[in-house]
Order: structure tokens, then sequence, then C-alpha cells
């Protein structure tokens, strides 16, 4: 007679090998509902555009909709901290800038709920963008030699907008501050689409952005643009110069943009979604796009990725340092 801790094993081995079969059936009938991309700034910032950019080509490619969803707050963190408490099905993905995911981990005197290498599955980078000084054409201020100039005479009072306090533009704002030796004014929104509507209201001197949030106003002459934070100007923007060739020999400071999910994401899911993504981009609609807004596309394995994240926290961490940013 076979014993009753034989039969528990045996039903215990049953069910298991059951619960294998219908695991890989999930993934391998993988998407069969829409996914959620969360964005975790406000509508109108680089990254919702990036993501509405790159949601309907990935759709295409994925037989289903991915429905974008904005969840701006404590630069980044908020909606990256939704993403991470998410189901690692697939169904919940997130689109963001490096600042919640290297920057805040540096910029808080508190860490965020999650931990950036361990709660996420990097899955691609997307595109690689630099920060954008630019004023309103009001403003007498034509160069950034201009800028720097009124600020080293005006201590504080020349006002900047970013899209939230602890995030990319805040920073490099702040490393550039240091590197001119000024003082300026922050005033952080919710992201880089608020930050760009109080330019146009004159509620502040300066705005700090990336190119894809600002090259509509750019082109219609209600932005304009002073420099740009990389070591090479944008081909969106041939004739802006960059800071370090209009005053500030050496300055260089880029951010990027990627896709990830919640942490251990099976890996048949995270190679679906990578190869919508790389296709998507690959298109000329995408691409020739995100290089009319002066992005840089640039797709990388999860590996790659991951290794860029864990190289980036402690190169963003010296950043934070050396500006003297901190946030409680």
């Amino acid at each position: 007679m076979r014993s009753p801790m034989i039969g528990r094993a045996l039903a215990i081995a049953a069910l298991a090998w059951c619960a294998l079969p219908l695991s890989a059936a999930a993934q391998s009938s993988y998407p069969n509902r829409p996914i959620r991309l969360i964005v975790p700034f406000a509508p109108g910032g680089t990254t919702e555009v990036l993501a509405r950019i790159i949601a309907q080509k990935m759709a295409e490619n994925l037989g289903q909709q991915l429905v974008v969803d904005n969840r701006p707050g404590a630069a980044g963190s908020l909606g990256t901290t939704l993403a991470v408490k998410s189901a690692a099905d697939g169904y919940t993905l997130l689109l963001t800038s490096l600042s919640p995911i290297v920057i805040n981990v540096n910029m808080y005197a508190g860490k965020p709920p999650y931990d950036s290498e361990k709660d996420l599955t990097p899955i691609s980078s997307i595109i690689k963008v630099p920060s954008v000084l630019a004023v309103h054409p009001s403003i007498p201020l034509r160069t950034l030699k201009d800028v720097i100039a009124f600020a080293k005479a005006n201590p504080g009072k020349l006002s900047y907008g970013s899209s939230g306090a602890g995030g990319v533009n805040h920073l490099i704002t702040e490393l550039f501050r240091v590197a001119a030796g000024i003082e300026l004014l922050h005033v952080p929104y919710k992201g880089a689409g608020p930050a760009v509507i109080a330019l146009l209201a004159k509620e502040v001197d300066t705005v700090v952005s990336s190119p894809v949030a600002i090259m509509p106003q750019v082109r219609s002459g209600q932005i304009r643009p002073i420099a740009v934070s990389s070591a090479k100007r944008s081909p969106a923007m041939a004739d802006v110069p960059t800071i370090s060739e209009a005053g500030v020999p050496g300055f260089e400071a880029t951010a990027w943009y990627g896709l990830l999910g919640p942490g251990a994401m099976p890996q048949a899911i995270v190679e679906r979604v990578r190869g919508a993504l790389v296709k998507a981009m690959s298109t000329p609609v995408v691409s020739e796009r995100l290089l009319s807004e002066g992005a840089a596309p640039e797709s990388s394995t999860p590996e790659e990725f991951a290794k860029m994240i864990r190289t980036d926290i402690k190169l963003w961490g010296r950043a934070v340092e050396v500006s003297g940013a901190k946030l409680n």
C-alpha cells in the first residue's frame, strides 16, 4: 500500500508538471491582450512624445495595442514604482529617461522604494539626447555668453524651468551652473511639457529640456534655443552651438531613454518585446522622426542595457556630488 506521504509527493509533482506547459503556453501566446506602457512623467514631455512615436509601430509588430499611461511624480519615481510592483508578465512596461533609474538613487537623501538593478528588467535603450537651454524670444539673451554674463551680474535672478527636481535636465543644468560659476533659480515642474508651457507664458526666463519636447515651438519661433549640452551639435538644430563651444569648454552631458519591465520578466517575453521595439525603430517613419526631433536612435541588448545602468549609477553619482545637488 502506498503511504500518504508518497501520495502527497506524487500529487505535488503532478501539479508542478501540469503548471509547466501552462506557463510555456502563456509565454508562447504573448501578447493576447493590450499592453500598458507606463510613462513616469507628465504629458507633452520627451518621454511621452517618444512613447507615442514608438507605441504605434510596436503595436503593429506585436499585434496588440500599447496604451500609454502617464504617471508623473517624484522625478519619475512614482511611475517607476508602479511598474516595479506590476506582474512580470509583459503586460506592463516602462518607458523612461535615466532619471528615475540612475539619478534618483543618488539624488535623494532617502532611496527610492525600488532597486534599479534588481527590481526592473532591462529590455533595450532607445535614444540618446542632449539637453537644450532655451529662452523666450522676448528675452534679450541671444547667446550663452549673454546668459552667463546676466547670471553673474544678477545672482539667483535668472530662472529656469525643468521637468522636475532631481530629473536629468535639472542635474545637467546644475552641472552647467557649477562649471560656469553662476547662480540660477530652479523652478521644477512635473514634466517637460508643463515647463515648456511655463516658458511660453513667461513664468520662467529659460527652460532646459530635450530637443524632442521643444522642437515644435522652436520651429514656430515661439522658443529660441541657446545651446545644447552634447559634445556635438544636434542634427535637428545644426545652427545651435554646444555649451562647450559657446562658453564653457569641455562641457558634455547627455541623457538616454529606454524600455524596461518589472523584475524577473521571462526571457522569451523580453526578447519578443525587444524584437518589436528594434523593428519599430528600424522603420523609416520612426527613425527619421526621431532624428528630426534631435534624438539619436540607439538600441541595445538587455545585457548591454543592464551594464549601462550599472555604469551610469556610478557616473551620475559622481555628477550629483560635483554639482552639490541633493533632494530630501
